[in-house]
C-alpha cells in the first residue's frame, strides 16, 4: 500500500513542479488542430471504407454472376 501512496505523490509532486503547462490561448489553439485533424482524418477513412465496400461488392456481385 505504501508503494501506490508513494507513486501517487510523486506523480502529484511530478505535475506540480516539473511539467510545463500551455497558456490558455496556446491549450485553445492546439485543441482546435487536434480537432480539425481528426475530423479530417476521420473522413479520410469513411472515403476509403466506402471505397473498398463498393469494390468488394462489386466483386461479389461478379462473382455470384
Amino acid at each position: 500500500m505504501a508503494g501506490i501512496v508513494n507513486y501517487i505523490s510523486e506523480s502529484y509532486n511530478e505535475l506540480r513542479n516539473h511539467v510545463t503547462w500551455p497558456t490558455w490561448a496556446e491549450a485553445q489553439r492546439l485543441t482546435v488542430l487536434v480537432a480539425v485533424f481528426s475530423i479530417i482524418f476521420s473522413l479520410a477513412i469513411w472515403g476509403v471504407d466506402t471505397v473498398f465496400s463498393s469494390v468488394i461488392e462489386k466483386y461479389f456481385e461478379w462473382i455470384k454472376s
